[in-house]
């Protein structure tokens, strides 16, 4: 984890409301982005480095994850797919084993 961010925190101390709590968390795989640089040098935006942990209530938590297969879709470049496949299937395992652990 590189960066959090507690949502909740921040638009109670900018706006003065009230949310659930919610975190981003900024995590990274250096090979997975270097490797996803190489096929496109403009994909810093849409490399699935954020969570989003967020409370649902009743001791219920969410956790979200962007589909690295967004970064095929929206630059259309096919050199991406092999990144996005490993990246899927690296999310996919950590967030199934966070529900089955729950």
């Amino acid at each position: 984890i590189l960066t959090e961010i507690d949502m909740a925190a921040t638009l109670k101390a900018k706006l003065d409301v009230d949310i659930q709590p919610q975190v981003i968390l900024g995590a990274c795989n250096p090979p997975l982005a270097h490797r996803a640089l190489q096929a496109e040098q403009s994909i810093g935006l849409l490399l699935p480095c954020n969570l989003v942990v967020r409370a649902e209530g009743e001791g219920r938590t969410t956790v979200e994850a962007l589909d690295p297969q967004t970064m095929v879709g929206i630059t259309g470049n096919d050199s991406l797919r092999e990144v996005a496949d490993d990246a899927t299937s690296r999310l996919t395992t950590a967030l199934q084993s966070l529900r089955e652990s729950a």
